[in-house]
């Protein structure tokens, strides 16, 4: 069985499959990015890492393009950035103070 995500156009070949108990779960791994192109990605606030791997997960050229995720990048060189960002989360947790 494979746990499948959409279909991404990659562009960083950071897209990965982990084997675990004879399933595979495909994932798009950080520090391939940075090999491939999103130098110093690695130094990125967690929060920042969750939008980007969002990013690579979603690419699909028209509502996220590969200068939107070089976009994440180059907030560490200029830590601000005006540049709107397609974020789909799959999952929302909320604190429950109940």
């Amino acid at each position: 069985m494979t746990a499948a995500i959409e279909s991404s156009l990659d562009s960083f070949k950071c897209r990965r499959t982990l084997a675990v108990d004879g399933e595979s779960y495909d994932y798009f791994s950080l520090t391939e990015a940075e090999a491939n192109g999103l130098a110093g990605i690695g130094s990125l606030p967690f929060s920042l890492k969750v939008l980007l791997e969002n990013l690579l997960r979603h690419e699909d050229g028209r509502t996220v393009t590969a200068d939107d995720i070089r976009g994440i990048a180059l907030w560490l060189t200029e830590r601000k950035s005006d540049r709107e960002i397609a974020f789909r989360p799959t999952r929302v947790l909320m604190q429950d103070f109940t």
